[in-house]
């Protein structure tokens, strides 16, 4: 999730946000330190520090933290078992911290690092209570929160979702952005038809409208996940050929049978790929065993191959 983005919505939509963070987590717990939740004064909310009586309890002292209005961040210790009656057994501290238009600045200007790559903050307490952040260099790996000697939190924040370069917007490309909505995923959507897109995508998908969609990969990091679906074999063959001319994606995804597979990879190695480079496609795509030629079904079966691709 990307915090201070999350923040600033909640400020757009509602004019204020608290921010809930899990900063220690001992024993059996249902989430690890760094699980956030931004909370809006509706109760709406995104993110999760762990789901149930927990999660309950944070949600409700947020939304009282908000209706008090923007003050000092408040800290509290929980054991889950003897406070909440969870039979995790472990222990938590979170923090709420509260937020209005006065910090929109502040917020902005995190929200461009953690859109422009994993960034570091520390986060120094005020004298009214509050945090006050600044972004430093990170000093090598750590954990996600770190708590200070003197109270302050050292925080690592990076936009963990796998990028996902999916071509194609008919019935199972609509289908599959949706069942990717929820999940750890930022995708950029690209089909050379523009009437075929919807009016609107969730949030984590950027509709691309290319006449040239294999040059899109040129700009794709490595390590992102590749899908081909378009409504074009000889399109489906020159992308696949360039993700795979490539060698540096994660997942590269073609949709169609066994006979579609076997004929393009004979047309890649005719053109000159090598064996290594071909059997890194994968075709037909889709978790084995999940039946069903509906759209929504396929998506889900290609959604749960991807999030083991993913690792």
């Amino acid at each position: 999730m990307l915090v201070f983005n999350r923040l600033i919505d909640a400020l757009e939509a509602e004019g204020a946000g608290a921010l809930v963070s899990l900063v220690k987590a001992e024993g059996s717990s249902p989430r690890e330190s760094g699980a956030r939740m931004v909370v809006r004064p509706s109760g709406a909310f995104n993110g999760t520090i762990g789901g149930g009586r927990l999660e309950w309890e944070a949600l409700e002292a947020a939304q009282n933290a908000l209706a008090a209005g923007r003050g000092a961040a408040l800290r509290r210790t929980v054991s889950l078992g003897p406070d909440l009656a969870q039979c995790c057994g472990g222990r938590v501290q979170w923090v709420i911290e509260t937020f209005d238009g006065r910090d929109r600045n502040v917020l902005a200007a995190l929200a461009a690092a953690e859109q422009a790559g994993p960034f570091v903050a520390e986060a120094r307490r005020t004298p009214d209570g509050r945090f006050a952040r600044s972004i430093v260099a990170w000093p090598g790996e750590g954990a996600e929160i770190e708590v200070l000697p003197d109270g302050s939190l050292r925080e690592r924040f990076f936009d963990a979702r796998t990028r996902l370069y999916l071509f194609g917007a008919g019935h199972v490309g609509r289908a599959l952005v949706l069942a990717l909505a929820p999940l750890p995923f930022r995708t950029r959507w690209i089909d050379p038809r523009r009437e075929v897109f919807p009016e609107r995508a969730p949030t984590n998908v950027a509709m691309v409208h290319s006449q040239e969609p294999a040059r899109e990969l040129g700009a794709a990091p490595d390590g992102a996940q590749v899908l081909v679906m378009t409504h074009s074999h000889p399109l489906d063959l020159e992308i696949v050929s360039h993700a795979l001319a490539a060698r540096r994606f994660s997942f590269v995804g073609l949709i169609g049978s066994a006979t579609k597979r076997a004929r393009f990879l004979s047309q890649m190695r005719a053109a000159g790929l090598s064996d290594e480079a071909l059997a890194r496609l994968v075709c037909p795509i889709g978790l084995p065993g999940v039946e069903g030629k509906e759209p929504a079904v396929i998506a889900a079966a290609i959604a749960a191959q991807l999030l083991i691709a993913r690792g």
